[in-house]
């Protein structure tokens, strides 16, 4: 197994960071892709469900909503920052279903089972040894129970050209999660199948959705860039290049800019499900 205990406190200490402004610059990109995999995967009263890496509960508060009293939203994620925020807005919104913990994706250690479902949205590619992630998930789901989560699909061509900007100053090892399955488990469909297939999960399958992401302008587009994990790669610029970096991607930007300013891109949206299988 991979040792994940640096990269662990890495993303840890990153997404703490990024948990005030963390889905709050006015860019429309959570919560459709949590609303896409809740279609897919509705919830149903009562039921016991668990989401892993449950940022500000972009998927857990409508499952809140949803499975009512006697059902039990539970949320994990290992940025505390997170996890406050979740719960202040769990509180906003009169749920009394739901608990949050501290806890790590790779490992959970806090959360007891079994639960009727599993989800776990834009997260098993930031985890140090997906494969390893989903065997610690299986055994938290009661026989029979499901799992759903989200990955990115295709990117449009013309925000990777933008996000070019950034590659001369990348190190080897850093990973941008929309664009680093070229050539691992999460380049295709098949890839991340495998990956529930091999944790022992069954009746896997994948369905595929497309969002659009709009940006009012560039300003909010880089706005958009320091709230989210992609923030790892501008602090990976020599702070003395950022400037230049910045009205290189602008600069690109622009190209295809609408009339009154806004840039509108696609994002393809990968769903996988799976089942704990009942002799498990």
């Amino acid at each position: 197994m991979v040792d994940s205990s640096g990269h662990t406190e890495k993303m840890a200490n990153l997404f703490d960071k990024l948990s005030d402004s963390y889905d709050e610059v006015g860019v429309d990109f959570f919560q459709p892709i949590a609303a896409s995999l809740l279609k897919s995967m509705p919830p149903t009263q009562g039921e016991r469900w668990l989401d892993i890496g449950c940022g500000r509960g972009a998927v857990l508060l409508p499952v809140a909503q949803s499975i009512g009293q006697h059902g039990l939203a539970v949320g994990i994620d290992i940025a505390s920052g997170m996890v406050e925020h979740a719960r202040r807005l769990a509180l906003q919104a009169g749920l009394r279903n739901v608990e949050y913990e501290v806890d790590d994706a790779q490992s959970p250690a806090t959360v007891k089972g079994p639960f009727d479902t599993i989800s776990s949205s834009l997260v098993l590619f930031f985890l140090a040894d997906p494969l390893a992630a989903l065997r610690n998930w299986r055994p938290l789901l009661k026989p029979g129970g499901r799992i759903g989560i989200t990955t990115f699909g295709a990117n449009d061509p013309r925000w990777a050209e933008v996000d070019e900007v950034f590659k001369p100053h990348l190190p080897p090892e850093m990973k941008d999660a929309r664009t680093s399955g070229k050539g691992g488990p999460f380049a295709s469909d098949e890839g991340v199948e495998k990956l529930l297939l091999d944790s022992g999960f069954t009746e896997v399958r994948t369905e595929s959705t497309t969002i659009k992401v709009r940006f009012a302008d560039a300003q909010q587009w880089y706005d958009f860039t320091w709230s989210v994990g992609q923030r790892m790669m501008w602090l990976a610029i020599p702070e003395h290049s950022r400037a230049e970096v910045r009205m290189d991607a602008e600069s690109r930007l622009v190209r295809y800019a609408e009339a009154d300013g806004s840039i509108t891109f696609t994002q393809g949206i990968r769903k996988t499900f799976g089942i704990r299988p009942v002799y498990q």
